[in-house]
């Protein structure tokens, strides 16, 4: 019988190949799973809902079929876990980030995520932490709590798919969902010190209802966070590819497995340690400066760049929360149309500065949404002018470190950092300027700032997620962070 603690930190590659070759089955793989998730999550509150006997219905069914010799998936019989936001699964309760007037919500209907990764023969075991409608880089909210990071429990793992990153560098699951409107794969993968793929958009099918065109503004992604770059190209490859429901994927399925293997040798990789507009911790601006040397020593061109972004960083933040808060305040009015009118009769259910925001946007005009379309553009032009000489664009995930938890549901990131004034909900992270557009992004861990990890992000050219997944894959090689999960298995619980 295969311990929880031997599986605890495996790779969904290794797992999946030993349930191949039956040497594990998935109804093992899936107790040591739940055994973990026990054992961990009090301490540090990842996981939500727990769907545990549907996943053990679905890991006989797994084993079964593993018997009989038919054809299996990529990830035949893994555990995984999947997000509590705009992510749903027949039977799973969805609270959309932690509201509790919707604790007891059952949403009979999948998100693309979890029917392909169910198709390609995952488990989803449970649901993961986030905050109120995602609206903001922090997991925390009135229903839940905080979720923290496993190398401070005092400390926030960041969101929103929070949980999701927790949940896998603390052992729980080799790999779990994240959704990304802003940053939301990326932010909590470098507060949490694992790996998080934003694909390509129109890679992987986002299924948005009732508005089927409403993951364009801002351009919302599902992908993977994992603790290895060869995880996430399996996972990515399993659930990529045209999904009729989302108009914009691309009827392709490359095996991104291969590009980990790829040599980067000769690849022009363009470096800003800012952005162009902010300002950034000097701690986590050291860590990032020395890691992108890694690339220089796989033989790759790096240039420090210069972004001309027309607008400043408080600009572009205020940008980015109206531009989500337009799809937040449709969400908030199909609520008032079910009944339930979240602005008006919950009291407490919605943080003020979500309310604060829904109610500045509520009425936006078809000349701010062109106002604001334009603004985008402008960064656009600005990334796409470093494309034009460069395959890759690198620079730190975030802007800082992990802050403290609070104890009221509401917590936030900083409101300055280095003197100068930064949005608390979203300001601080250096992501959402890669929603504006469709590029594939990944935040990978770069090293360590007092203790705490810090993540570089790695932005590829339009569809290159093959470039992102080679470039990943030669750093892990030349700077290994597998070791730094001991930390996590060494806490106390």
């Amino acid at each position: 019988m295969t311990s929880a603690d031997e599986l605890a930190y495996a790779t969904a590659t290794d797992v999946a190949g030993r349930i191949r070759r039956r040497e594990l089955s998935p109804v093992e793989a899936v107790e040591a799973a739940i055994e973990r998730i026990e054992a961990r999550n009090p301490s540090l509150n990842a996981v939500v809902f727990k769907g545990y006997d549907d996943a053990r219905a679905r890991a006989k069914q797994a084993e079964a079929a593993l018997m009989q010799g038919g054809e299996l998936g990529l990830l035949h019989g893994v555990p995984t876990l999947m997000k509590d936001l705009f992510d749903f699964k027949p039977g799973f309760t969805s609270t959309f980030g932690g509201i509790r007037a919707f604790k007891d919500l059952v949403i009979d209907a999948y998100c693309g995520w979890a029917w392909r990764v169910e198709q390609a023969g995952g488990i989803i075991v449970g649901k993961t932490n986030s905050p109120v409608m995602g609206f903001r880089g922090i997991a925390d909210n009135p229903l839940f709590g905080p979720t923290s990071t496993p190398f401070d429990l005092a400390r926030n793992s960041g969101g929103s798919s929070g949980g999701s990153a927790a949940a896998v560098a603390d052992g729980m699951v080799t790999f779990a969902e994240g959704t990304d409107g802003g940053g939301s794969i990326r932010i909590p993968a470098s507060f949490c010190g694992v790996y998080g793929y934003k694909p390509a958009f129109g890679r992987v099918p986002f299924l948005v209802r009732p508005n089927g065109f409403g993951s364009t503004d801002p351009f919302l992604y599902e992908g993977p966070i994992t603790r290895t770059v060869e995880d996430a190209a399996l996972v990515t490859t399993a659930i990529s590819g045209h999904d009729p429901r989302d108009p914009f994927t691309v009827d392709e399925q490359p095996d991104f497995t291969a590009d980990v293997r790829r040599s980067i040798r000769g690849m022009r990789i363009a470096y800003s340690p800012d952005l162009g507009v902010y300002p950034v911790d000097p701690r986590v601006a050291a860590v990032v400066a020395d890691a992108v040397q890694a690339f220089r020593e796989a033989g790759a061109i790096v240039e420090e760049v210069e972004l001309e972004i027309p607008y400043d960083q408080k600009q572009l933040s205020d940008l980015w929360c109206r531009m989500i808060m337009a799809i937040n305040v449709a969400g908030l009015a199909s609520f008032q149309a079910m009944g339930v009118d979240l602005m008006n009769d919950h009291e407490g259910d919605l943080p003020p500065l979500y309310k604060m925001w829904a109610e500045r946007c509520w009425n936006d005009t078809t000349r701010d949404r062109i106002r604001d379309m334009e603004m985008r553009t402008g960064v656009l032009d600005a990334v796409n002018r470093v494309f034009e000489t460069h395959d890759l664009l690198v620079s730190p995930t975030l802007a800082c470190l992990p802050p403290l938890n609070a104890t009221n549901g509401d917590t936030i990131g900083p409101t300055e950092i280095n003197g100068v004034e930064v949005d608390p909900l979203i300001g601080w992270c250096m992501t959402y300027f890669f929603n504006y557009m469709a590029n594939p992004a990944a935040s990978i861990p770069a090293g360590f700032a007092d203790g705490l990890p810090v993540g570089m992000q790695i932005v590829g050219r339009r569809w290159a997620d093959g470039d992102v997944f080679a470039a990943s894959a030669a750093f892990e090689r030349l700077r290994p962070w597998a070791a730094s999960y001991e930390r996590c298995r060494a806490r106390a619980i």
